[in-house]
């Protein structure tokens, strides 16, 4: 049987992929992008329903397309986000290949590149671009036993408030999905509990400009100065035209609060005491863009509107002022639990010297110490931007390039 020979095989076609394909045509390297189901499958079929682009339109894009049916600062759907990558596909006319699965990437041995074997035959490719991204296994705690009789789903199960039983609701995190999906239940006349832990909380905007606009402008997208935090959950939404994550708003409109869930027994979950603590450093940190804020358009001079608005804070609910330390779940009524814990990585397919003694990623700007094999999409990939929309693309020109000088030396020929 013969086997397909080709320069470069990405997997995955989301916003890594499909940027990838767009700057390796733009070198005239021969290349093709496999896709395990459709184009962008995870704003497709892996969030729920009223999911929204965590920035506006006029950002969270690729720079050679906008949105033509999209104000510049709203937040486009799901189902939007969803079609511009399959438009840009066709602009760029990217050679997808949808409905293909890699099951497994190997180094050959005596001869150049590698092997990929995928569910629709094998791929003699001299790279490897791994775009699968960074939200790939659904990741929680072993916490509550699942024969306890309540619905457990993470949240890129979740789909609506009416997928869920009767009864109460324990969203475990409070990122940008734990957060949005406890107030779109809570609107829905669920009795909420949202355990919040360490988090970044941001404005959404502030004095007339998005926070998107001020990570650029303060040099927070590429962390130049002082580091920000990393490997906490981020605080942002554009959920309901785009607020700052307000977790005393929440409290008020009948939320329950409470800490870190951390442990489970004779029906009843156990929080971390560790709720005032966790609110008031997410304070501190949104006080700090602030201030920042308000540095920058001074010394640069800038006329915009002041707001003074922004630096007041609600009073404290009660459930901050004195916490649950645990919940009896059938007291609660609490019927669901859930889980807005994030993803983890899976590279079981990818037998490459390209991990850490961790079984991490090991790499630098994508650049992986296995010649030929390349990671793009995940966060900190290069700087804070590169588990974004633009950032990926950006992150992708340069692996490009890489992958060209790399062809360079292959091709020298000595005079």
């Amino acid at each position: 049987m013969s086997v397909e020979v080709v320069d470069t095989v990405v997997v995955g076609a989301g916003q890594a992929g499909i940027a990838m394909s767009e700057h390796l045509s733009g070198m005239k390297i021969p290349h093709v992008v496999l896709e395990r189901k459709r184009i962008a499958e995870r704003w497709r079929s892996e969030r729920w329903d009223a999911l929204v682009a965590n920035g506006p339109a006029w950002h969270d894009r690729f720079p050679n397309l906008k949105f033509d049916d999209v104000s510049p600062e709203a937040f486009p759907l799901k189902e939007r986000m969803a079609k511009y990558f399959e438009d840009y596909a066709k602009m760029i006319n990217a050679p997808v290949r949808t409905g293909v699965n890699v099951t497994q990437v190997t180094r050959n041995e005596g001869r150049p590149g590698f092997t990929v074997k995928t569910s629709d035959g094998d791929i003699e490719a001299i790279n490897v671009v791994v775009a699968t991204g960074p939200f790939q296994v659904p990741s929680f705690p072993d916490i509550v036993p699942a024969d306890t009789g309540i619905q457990q789903l993470h949240s890129s199960a979740y789909k609506n408030p009416q997928q869920l039983t009767d009864g109460a609701v324990l969203v475990v995190g409070a990122g940008s999905s734990g957060a949005q999906i406890a107030e779109e239940l809570n609107r829905a006349g669920k009795k909420v509990y949202l355990s919040v832990g360490e988090h970044y909380r941001p404005p959404r905007a502030y004095r007339d400009r998005d926070y998107c606009w001020w990570l650029g402008a303060l040099g927070m997208w590429d962390e130049v100065g002082k580091q920000k935090k990393k490997h906490v959950a981020f605080a942002v939404s554009g959920f309901d035209g785009g607020k700052t994550m307000d977790f005393r708003r929440l409290a008020k409109a009948g939320i329950t609060l409470v800490g870190v869930t951390e442990g489970y027994d004779n029906g009843a979950v156990h929080f971390a005491g560790d709720l005032a603590k966790n609110i008031a450093q997410g304070d501190t940190d949104y006080f700090e863009v602030l201030r920042e804020a308000d540095a920058y358009i001074e010394r640069n001079g800038l006329d915009l509107p002041p707001e003074p608005d922004a630096w007041n804070l609600l009073e404290d609910p009660d459930c901050l002022k004195n916490p649950l330390s645990s919940l009896n779940l059938a007291e609660a009524g609490i019927k669901t639990i859930i889980w807005a814990t994030g993803f983890k990585f899976d590279f079981s397919w990818l037998d490459v010297n390209a991990f850490d003694e961790k079984g991490a990623p090991l790499h630098k700007r994508g650049i992986t110490p296995e010649s030929g094999v390349y990671f793009l999409g995940l966060p900190n990939l290069t700087n804070r931007s590169s588990s974004f929309i633009w950032g990926a693309w950006h992150d992708a020109k340069f692996i490009a390039d890489h992958i060209s000088v790399q062809r360079d030396y292959m091709a020298y020929k000595k005079a």
